[in-house]
């Protein structure tokens, strides 16, 4: 698999919905298209969230992955 290199990490562990999106959101309003934004969150509901977000924002989620107690988020700005 090949390696994702972020631009910018986002750390919302800890926080709660929607905390996290908004946060993910406002971080990827400050990448240039084509950056990639790695967040990483504690909570249970932000995998469904952040892809329902993706599609409605039109930015791309290339992979989200489970590490330990922690979802990863890998999030390209279109």
């Amino acid at each position: 698999m090949d390696v994702i290199k972020e631009d910018q990490v986002l750390d919302c562990s800890g926080l709660l919905c929607p905390t996290p999106i908004v946060k993910t959101s406002k971080a990827m309003k400050e990448l240039d298209a084509g950056q990639i934004l790695k967040m990483i969150a504690t909570d249970a509901g932000s995998p469904p969230d952040i892809e329902t977000w993706s599609r409605q924002t039109g930015n791309e989620l290339l992979l989200s992955t489970v590490e330990g107690a922690k979802f990863v988020f890998f999030l390209r700005k279109v």
